[in-house]
């Protein structure tokens, strides 16, 4: 059976969250010990070592990203379970980390276990907490790095290092400033939302562009050069938006 630990300061979402695991997954999880805070989870954590967290973000006395200072290695893998805030989440999937937005829907409770089942017992919790708290520490226009998921893990990336992303059907392309690419195993909606908002742009239903690689815009036939000579279109309904971005930005 899978040890885990559930931290919220809710008893109610506790138990509710207890219930809704023990009816999709009978027999597979022992939750170990249910916890109304960071302090008591960081007790129950080195007491029962569980391989998978529940976590809630807003708690009163500590939000659920102090929990993480208590580590000097992060063994176990953490799904977040949070009412809606926008950046938190935005941190989170920088991070390429599950969360679970309140109230909690069996069906996405299902995935985030699916995934969390698949992933390979490396240290790639450790590394995509660490650069959670990197994200969280930055505003929107200084994040670095973003931990885009692939088919094998998750590549991380500098954002001053993307030049565009290309939708690929399920998949997105993302065209770096050495000409190299890498593919996301997420749709580009998906790949739109993690990137910093100040720099980024949706051109096109096909395109995101960071607006720092423009050299020209070409109005008649609504084309966008870029640094390295590449040209990309700009469709008519996201022409005007794009362009008091491009002004904003300079």
């Amino acid at each position: 059976m899978i040890k885990a630990v559930i931290i919220d300061d809710e008893i109610n979402a506790q138990n509710l969250l207890e219930k809704t695991l023990d009816r999709c997954f009978p027999n597979k999880f022992n939750v170990v010990e249910k916890c109304s805070s960071v302090d008591s989870g960081v007790v129950a954590i080195k007491k029962y070592e569980p391989e998978l967290v529940f976590l809630d973000i807003q708690m009163p006395e500590k939000n659920g990203f102090e929990l993480f200072k208590n580590f000097d290695v992060i063994d176990f893998e953490v799904i977040f379970t949070t009412a809606y805030n926008q950046f938190a989440i935005k941190a989170i999937k920088r991070s390429a980390l599950d969360y679970l937005l309140k109230p909690i829907n069996s069906l996405e409770l299902t995935d985030a276990v699916k995934k969390f089942e698949n992933k390979s017992k490396s240290s790639s919790a450790q590394k995509k907490l660490t650069l959670l708290l990197e994200n969280l520490n930055v505003n929107d226009q200084q994040v670095n790095k973003i931990a885009f998921p692939t088919v094998e893990g998750f590549e991380l990336i500098h954002a001053n290092q993307i030049l565009y992303c290309k939708a690929e059907s399920n998949y997105c392309t993302i065209k770096k400033i050495d000409s190299s690419t890498k593919m996301a195993a997420k749709t580009l909606k998906y790949v739109e939302e993690i990137l910093p908002e100040n720099s980024f742009k949706r051109i096109h239903k096909s395109y995101v562009l960071n607006l720092n690689y423009v050299v020209r815009y070409h109005k008649a036939n609504k084309e966008v050069e870029l640094t390295n000579g590449e040209k990309l279109p700009v469709s008519f309904r996201k022409e005007e938006e794009f362009i008091n971005a491009i002004l904003q930005n300079h």
